[in-house]
C-alpha cells in the first residue's frame, strides 16, 4: 500500500542520486583534466635534450643521441654476427656434417650454435682486437669522433671479409650496385662488401659439406648393397650405418680434422 508520504519522497530520492551521480562524474572529470594538464606542464618543464653541436664540417652528438645510436646499434648485432663474421660458414659445415652422420638431433642446436660462437671468436680475435684498439680506445679516451670511430673500426671487418670473398661475387655486386669495377678494395662500399662476403662463404660451406659427405656416403652405399644381397630389405639401412659412421668419424679424430680445417680455411687465427 502506498502512502502520500511516501509517493512524495520518491522523486525527491530519485532527483538526490541523479544529482550525486552527476557530482561524480563532474569531480572525475575535473581530476582528469588537472592530472592531464599537470602531466603536460610536468613533460615541459623536464624535456628530454637531444642536441648536437657542430664544430666546422663535423658534428659531434651530445651523451644521450650517443647512448640512443648504441642501442639501436646493438638491434642489428645478431645480423652483424651472422653476416660480417665466420659464423656463416661454421653453423653451416657443422649442421651438414650431423646430416651426413644420418643424425637428427644430435649434437642439439644449441650444442652447434655454441661451438660455432666460440670458434668464431677464436678465428675473429685478432681483428676484434684491431677494431679495439684503433678504433674503442681512441673513442674512449676522447681522441677521436664518434663518425671516426665508426670508419676505423669498420675497416678491419672490411679488410677480413674482403679476403674470403671471391672476385667473381664482389664483381656482381659492384655491378649490381653501379660501382666502378676498378674500385679499390679499400674504398668498396660496406653495402657491396657484406653480400658480397655471405655469397662466397655459402658457396664455400657448401663445398666443404660436399667433401664431408663423401666418406658416409659410401658407407651408406655398402651397407645398402650388403643388406640387399643378404634380403634384409626391411632393415633400415640408415639405422645399420649409424654405428659404422660413428667409428670412422671417431677412428679418424673427426673433430681435429674438420675444426682444424674450419679455422685453417680462414688462414688461421693470426
Amino acid at each position: 500500500m502506498t502512502t502520500p508520504l511516501s509517493s512524495s519522497l520518491r522523486p525527491a530520492a530519485a532527483g538526490s542520486v541523479r544529482t550525486a551521480g552527476a557530482g561524480s562524474v563532474r569531480s572525475w572529470a575535473t581530476a582528469g583534466l588537472l592530472m592531464a594538464y599537470s602531466a603536460a606542464a610536468w613533460a615541459q618543464a623536464t624535456p628530454l635534450q637531444f642536441s648536437s653541436q657542430t664544430s666546422g664540417n663535423t658534428t659531434t652528438y651530445s651523451v644521450p643521441v650517443q647512448t640512443l645510436l648504441i642501442f639501436g646499434a646493438l638491434s642489428f648485432l645478431p645480423a652483424v654476427l651472422l653476416l660480417m663474421t665466420s659464423f656463416t660458414r661454421l653453423i653451416i659445415v657443422l649442421s651438414l656434417l650431423r646430416q651426413a652422420l644420418g643424425l637428427q638431433t644430435t649434437p642439439p642446436n644449441q650444442v652447434l650454435v655454441g661451438m660455432s660462437l666460440f670458434l668464431t671468436f677464436f678465428i675473429m680475435g685478432p681483428t676484434l682486437d684491431k677494431v679495439y684498439a684503433d678504433a674503442y680506445v681512441p673513442y674512449s679516451e676522447q681522441k677521436i669522433l664518434f663518425e671516426e670511430a665508426v670508419s676505423k673500426g669498420s675497416d678491419p671487418l672490411r679488410v677480413f671479409m674482403l679476403k674470403q670473398t671471391r672476385d667473381a661475387d664482389l664483381a656482381l655486386f659492384k655491378r649490381i650496385a653501379n660501382t666502378p669495377a676498378a674500385t679499390p678494395a679499400a674504398q668498396t662500399p660496406m653495402r657491396v662488401v657484406i653480400p658480397a662476403f655471405v655469397t662466397s662463404e655459402l658457396k664455400t660451406a657448401f663445398q666443404i659439406g660436399f667433401m664431408v659427405f663423401i666418406p658416409f656416403i659410401v658407407i651408406d652405399l655398402i651397407v645398402a648393397s650388403v643388406l640387399m644381397s643378404m634380403g634384409m630389405m626391411m632393415l633400415s639401412p640408415v639405422l645399420v650405418a649409424l654405428p659404422f659412421k660413428l667409428m670412422l668419424f671417431v677412428l679418424a679424430d673427426g673433430w681435429n680434422l674438420l675444426i682444424g680445417s674450419l679455422v685453417a680455411s680462414f688462414g688461421g687465427a693470426s
